[in-house]
């Protein structure tokens, strides 16, 4: 009897000895926090996140933001009376922030994190307009004093923040042209403009070589621009950079190419081309079909398949920025490059003209 009595006490002690540790804690813990509201804010600590190559607000625009209002301005302001709330709707409102998240630390410091918007693409409307598209497809304007190195496009066909549908799904291929641009660094260094066209298509101009590249519309970004480096590393790469004014690789499974002018570019020389690549179709995927529009079809295969004609639809005017143009009144020719299996057949490959 005894022994279950002791018991009882023992289990009844622990259980105050608990109740007044944690009474304890909870009183130090107020009188903390009301030590904390009833002092003063020393400072204002400011922390950005994000792109650290490109910020384009800084930490003396956010102090700025929170302290040009005297009566909110925090520092030297008693803890309990700062607005937190109102601060972080006013540094939420700079177009260049994201999300801002504030709060008051131990040592009564007024903390400012700033998550900065990304911006993957540069816009010029018709008008002449300019604006930054973010990851997120929200419109950022231009800043005075930085710009962002991020893939230009032109063109864009309204300057209206509220977009149609026809103008959003624009907007979204250009988010994922952008970014896919952005990702990668060749296509970063060779992409020097991205043309809109009247049709809601893109035509990039590039940095290297002398042609115009037709993308079609905002999708298949990926597999277009994979399509377009096996292009330039099995073709260009053998008949010359230079050789075409128009590359399009917007039809599936192949690359349409149209020539330069007769004059500039003979029946003669478009035999050499596939003479050059020749020499590699037995460790090359794909091949080239040369085409004339003006004369008698003039066909060059390196593989034993049927050669199809593709054509391409003609590219808006553009002097300003269009490359290889040509003369009034003259089809251009044409190449198209296929990519296709290994054939496994060891029949010797020759020429043939249907």
């Amino acid at each position: 009897m005894q022994t279950r009595t002791r018991k009882v006490f023992k289990r009844i002690g622990t259980a105050l000895l608990w109740t007044a540790v944690l009474t304890a804690f909870v009183v130090l813990l107020v009188a903390a926090v009301q030590d904390k509201n009833a002092g003063k804010c020393k400072g204002i600590v400011v922390t950005l996140t994000g792109d650290e190559t490109s910020f384009f607000i800084e930490k003396k625009d956010i102090r700025a933001l929170v302290t040009k209002n005297k009566e909110l301005n925090p520092v030297g302001m008693t803890v309990k009376d700062i607005n937190i709330g109102r601060l972080e709707e006013i540094v939420s409102r700079d177009p260049w922030v994201k999300n801002a998240d504030i709060f008051i630390d131990n040592q009564r410091q007024l903390n400012i994190k700033v998550t900065q918007r990304e911006p993957v693409a540069r816009i010029f409307t018709l008008t002449g307009a300019s604006f930054y598209l973010d990851k997120d497809g929200d419109r950022i304007p231009v800043s005075s004093r930085y710009a962002a190195r991020v893939p230009v496009f032109t063109d864009f066909p309204t300057d209206a923040e509220k977009l149609q549908k026809e103008d959003s799904i624009l907007a979204r291929g250009i988010m994922d042209i952008g970014n896919y641009i952005l990702s990668d660094p060749f296509w970063a260094a060779q992409v020097e403009q991205v043309i809109i066209t009247p049709n809601h298509e893109f035509e990039i101009i590039p940095k290297l070589g002398d042609h115009v590249i037709a993308f079609g519309d905002g999708t298949d970004v990926e597999k277009k621009f994979s399509k377009l480096l096996a292009f330039y590393k099995e073709g260009l790469n053998k008949v010359g950079w230079n050789n075409y004014s128009r590359i399009n690789v917007a039809y599936e499974n192949e690359v349409v190419c149209t020539r330069r002018n007769g004059e500039e570019l003979s029946k003669k020389l478009a035999s050499a081309d596939s003479a050059r690549t020749a020499g590699a179709a037995d460790s090359s995927s794909g091949f080239l079909i040369h085409h004339n529009e003006v004369t008698q079809a003039e066909t060059t295969s390196m593989i034993k398949v049927p050669a199809r004609v593709v054509t391409s639809r003609p590219a808006p005017a553009k002097p300003k920025v269009q490359k290889g143009s040509t003369a009034s009144g003259k089809k251009e020719p044409k190449a198209v490059y296929k990519p296709v299996k290994k054939s496994v057949n060891t029949t010797k490959k020759t020429n043939r003209t249907p």
